[in-house]
């Protein structure tokens, strides 16, 4: 097939449809010959979807023989090796140093905190297998002149060391270790007795250690042959022999085939065409391989800019899409992928960002449109995934009622009973945790709800729960087999329920297979695990678990695909769309290496970080030669504005920068392109001009419910929501709604609150006859920790709380004595009728003092600020209002009495008072506020308005979601509807 005299070095240009163009070079290479020739033909590929397109395209021309099709990735396939024995499974390897690196921060503390035990293993692992792939020991990692770096890198070389064994181990070699031992056995074989038959290597760049020395074997070979994907025949000479410096030239896109030019002895000019198949747009070719021309690249511009085609016409292919935000990114390209599919265009969406092409994914299926995904779903994110994450959170700590919630609510929990009955059970079971506590419910707590529930399957559901959560806060050290034991067992139970045996659907269908092959083989590597915490074990099952994929069996639209970076050599699609384009994302930043510095790297025969970016660019050199482009990017992410790809900005900048060639004009017409497909996806989200009722922006609601429907008593600080925010209290006494609590109950200011008030209530109606100042705070104190211990379940809220008391109770105790009264009601209830009104107002004042004068003192306690004087005159009316009540004679036992004053004390840090005189003027003034205020809503067109006069955009209103406040503003004007009119309210 080749004169064994001439250089066997082949490429395509980018843009070419790299399987069908292999396949049409080799078919007319063995033209003429046999049939059966063409079964002695070996073909080494470089990924599993290339092989499958090649085998595909080979059918297309009917019966034959096909070659021997193998990976680059597994050298030894089909091949029987004696004295090499099989690879190491990676995930043992792994474990193993897992344990090393333990043993490490058991040492030096400082160097990792210990939950990054799994990320810091899966970087070591990663090193060794590039150090193996590319011939580099630790030997020569430890001769390593480290002295003019800091001291953290001398103690990571000499960590290093501690992996020699590894390397020297034959009996259990890592897999890149086994595909180098390979390499080398077959190229001193070869070198003996070489094949006669054709031995071809396709697809791959030679980045790797281990492949380039493979591809040098078969370079060497009689009828060896390498055919390069996406080459650049437009880079002139110069250029090349520029990229002799790997720091400097380590990112470009074809630095990778200079580099095995120089293992093979080749040069640029040796390189010939495999196929005659022209690219989509030769003159494409043309400007991209300019535009990504390494630094510095100006005078290059200048130079060879001028000899361009065109721009116009060259780009007229080329789309540059420029988003607002990612979600209108992907909608735009769900837009453009529905529209190939429509017109039956293959298409194809090739971005490095999984969060993207799954919004894409989401877009598409409101078109029932499901693209044939070559990534799959993360394990940890589909629903076993999900399920063995949350019940691996539940070790090692006491159990909240959110985590327990948690589990409940998963799909997977008890899946071999009725469901119906289980979330039923559930959530009558988060009303009362909601409501009611415990923070931290216990097996017992469960059962003893259960045994007052009406539902006759309560007792059994809690009595399998509580079983299955016995001991789950045990912190102990285990080894990794009994954690996966225990992980397995409790998945297993909460899974299947009350069933006395089977496991639910938790193992079932393609994501439970998946997961139950991950969760078995990391029973049979656990025992090179080592002994962890359940806080490694979690981190370090989050670590493992996040690197598995599944595929489920769909029917995929067979034009609309979505592809890694690396699959962009396969091509075979028309339009092509790369998304995600903006530094960090594509290129990716190079990851942090915790071990290796860059010129340690480099000093020890490693490649670069640059390396990364050098192969994201040469997937996008070939992906950006596709017959149709689109280019797109976000000008935003959640967090701030993007930095477009160094790639966009070459090729906008060379194009702004050659207006002779039309390129300003070729670059406008390429972002009206994309406006285009970005005002559809606009066109998507603007309102409908006639929407259906339910699409209509709610406006402000004012209820104006039924009379004998409103209420008729509140209590003193429910007035001051009735002035703010109306529409509160209509859809609490009214609606009879109540807001729940959080599901994860924590220590709040209301806590706090109800905490404090018990402590001062308890310190003043037990305050003995005589008792000194320091007695008085011993026994503030005592109450403190006495109440406390019995209210607060939070250890930390307990200590910070007891520490906020210690230093609010010299300030405390000075305002208790300051006026020398003498409490008379503490905490006591009092009631006014309002006349004519029908109409009740009741509350508690914190304390009432009788001062040596007659008069009464109503005191309020704010573990917060109390209210200023200004909003004491527009909604902080608790106290004047008790004053009233305590004038009118509304507190029991204590008769009509005069007011002398109201104090709110503050038991915050800046321990502020705010006090007021009450005079007679001042008494009426709030009967006549309050008078008209409830009177206003004794008539029928009175609305209850929501917020009101809340005097703050971030006034926390419990209804605001009821009230549908935000598609509407504070500004709008209130909408009044009667309603419940005719009907029970």
């Amino acid at each position: 097939m080749f004169d064994p005299h001439e250089p066997r070095l082949f490429a395509l240009p980018p843009g070419a449809d790299f399987p069908a163009a292999l396949v049409a070079g080799l078919r007319a290479r063995m033209q003429g010959a046999p049939p059966e020739a063409m079964a002695r033909v070996t073909l080494y590929l470089n990924t599993t979807r290339m092989r499958r397109r090649v085998v595909q395209i080979f059918g297309q021309h009917g019966a034959g023989f096909l070659p021997r099709i193998r990976l680059v990735s597994d050298l030894a396939a089909d091949m029987v090796v004696p004295g090499l024995p099989p690879a190491i499974p990676s995930l043992r390897r792994k474990l193993q140093l897992t344990v090393l690196i333990g043993r490490l921060l058991d040492t030096l503390p400082d160097l990792a905190p210990r939950s990054a035990l799994a990320d810091l293993a899966e970087s070591l692992a990663a090193l060794m297998s590039e150090m193996q792939g590319e011939g580099v020991g630790p030997d020569r990692v430890a001769a390593l002149d480290v002295s003019d770096h800091s001291e953290h890198w001398a103690r990571t070389r000499e960590f290093l060391t501690i992996i020699t064994p590894f390397f020297t181990d034959a009996e259990e070699p890592d897999s890149e270790g086994r595909q180098r031992r390979l390499a080398l056995l077959l190229s001193d074989l070869w070198a003996t007795a070489p094949p006669q038959d054709p031995v071809i290597v396709a697809g791959s760049t030679g980045s790797r250690g281990t492949t380039a020395l493979f591809m040098q074997a078969v370079a060497r070979l009689p009828q060896g042959a390498i055919v390069l994907p996406g080459y650049d025949f437009d880079m002139p000479d110069q250029v090349w022999a520029g990229l002799d410096d790997a720091l400097t030239s380590e990112d470009h896109p074809q630095y990778r085939f200079h580099r095995l030019m120089g293992l093979v002895g080749a040069t640029p000019p040796d390189v010939r065409l495999w196929h005659d198949a022209a690219p989509p747009s030769a003159a494409r070719n043309r400007v991209v391989s300019l535009a990504l021309r390494p630094a510095p690249v100006t005078d290059q511009w200048l130079v060879e800019g001028p000899d361009l085609p065109d721009l116009s016409a060259a780009m007229q292919d080329v789309t540059l899409m420029e988003s607002t935000t990612p979600r209108q990114e992907a909608l735009s390209i769900a837009l453009i992928l529905r529209d190939a599919a429509e017109h039956g265009t293959p298409a194809a969406l090739i971005s490095p960002d999984r969060v993207l092409t799954r919004q894409v994914a989401a877009a598409l299926d409101r078109w029932n449109i499901r693209p044939d995904d070559s990534a799959g779903i993360p394990l940890n994110q589909t629903a076993p995934g999900r399920f063995l994450r949350h019940v691996v959170r539940l070790f090692g700590h006491k159990l909240t009622s959110d985590t327990l919630l948690t589990v409940l609510k998963h799909p997977l929990t008890a899946s071999a009973m009725d469901r119906g009955q289980h979330l039923l059970l559930a959530r009558d079971l988060e009303l009362k945790l909601r409501r009611e506590g415990p923070a931290f419910p216990t097996g017992p707590d469960l059962i003893a709800w259960a045994g007052a529930h009406s539902n006759a399957h309560a007792i059994g559901w809690a009595t399998a729960l509580a079983g299955a959560l016995d001991g789950l806060e045990d912190t102990s050290t285990l080894p990794l087999t009994g954690h996966i034991a225990r992980l397995r067992l409790l998945a297993e139970r909460l899974s299947r329920g009350p069933a006395p045996d089977g496991t639910g659907e938790l193992w079932q269908e393609a994501p439970g297979e998946a997961a139950l092959a991950f969760v078995t083989g990391l029973e049979a590597e656990a025992v090179h695990g080592g002994d962890l915490s359940p806080g490694e074990f979690r981190d370090l099952f989050d670590g493992l678990i996040s690197g598995e994929e599944v595929r489920a069996p769909m029917i995929a639209h067979p034009g609309v695909m979505i592809w890694g970076t690396l699959e962009a050599r396969v091509q075979g699609a028309d339009l092509v769309i790369l998304a995600g384009l903006n530094d960090g994302t594509w290129p990716a930043l190079p990851p942090p290496d915790p071990w290796l510095n860059r010129r340690m790297r480099l000093d020890a025969g490693l490649l670069l970080p640059e390396r990364r970016i050098g192969l994201s660019a040469h997937d996008f050199q070939q992906a950006v030669a596709a017959p149709r482009v689109v280019l797109s990017r976000a000008l935003r992410n959640a967090e701030a504005e993007t930095v477009p790809s160094r790639w966009i900005n070459r090729l906008t900048n060379l194009m702004d920068g050659l207006p002779g060639r039309n390129g300003p004009d070729a670059l406008r017409q390429m972002r009206a392109r994309g406006k285009t497909w970005l005002d559809l996806a606009a066109a998507m989200d603007r309102p409908l001009p006639a929407p259906d009722a339910g699409l209509i922006p709610a406006t402000r609601p004012a209820p104006r419910p039924p009379l004998a429907a409103r209420p008729t008593s509140l209590s003193l600080t429910r007035v001051e929501v009735l002035i703010r925010d109306p529409y509160a209290i209509y859809a609490d006494k009214v609606l009879n709604l109540r807001p729940l609590d959080p599901i994860r109950q924590t220590p709040d200011a209301r806590d706090r609150g109800t905490v404090v008030h018990t402590i001062l209530e308890r310190f003043v109606r037990e305050r003995p006859l005589e008792e000194s100042r320091d007695a008085a705070r011993a026994r503030l104190m005592a109450l403190t920790a006495d109440v406390l211990d019995d209210q607060v379940p939070w250890p930390a809220a307990r200590a910070l709380w007891a520490a906020r008391m210690e230093r609010a109770a010299d300030h405390f105790l000075t305002i208790d004595a300051a006026e020398g009264g003498q409490s008379v009601l503490v905490e006591g209830r009092g009631e006014l009728a309002l006349q004519g009104l029908n109409f009740t107002l009741f509350g508690t004042p914190d304390r009432i003092d009788l001062l040596p004068g007659g008069k009464l003192h109503l005191i309020d306690y704010k573990t917060g600020s109390p209210p200023s004087d200004k909003e004491q005159k527009s909604f902080a009316k608790q106290l004047h209002l008790a004053a009233l009540l305590a004038t009118e004679g509304g507190f029991k036992g204590l008769g009509p009495q005069q007011v002398a004053k109201i104090t709110y004390v503050g038991l915050g840090s800046a321990g502020k008072v705010t006090e007021d005189e009450i005079t007679p003027e001042k008494l009426e003034g709030v009967r006549d506020g309050l008078y008209h205020l409830i009177g206003s809503y004794a008539r029928q067109g009175q609305g209850y308005t929501s917020r009101r006069a809340v005097f703050t955009e971030r006034f926390p209103g419990d209804y605001d979601h009821l009230a549908r406040f935000g598609e509407w503003e504070m500004t709008d004007r209130p909408d009044p509807q009667d309603v419940g009119l005719g009907d029970t309210p």
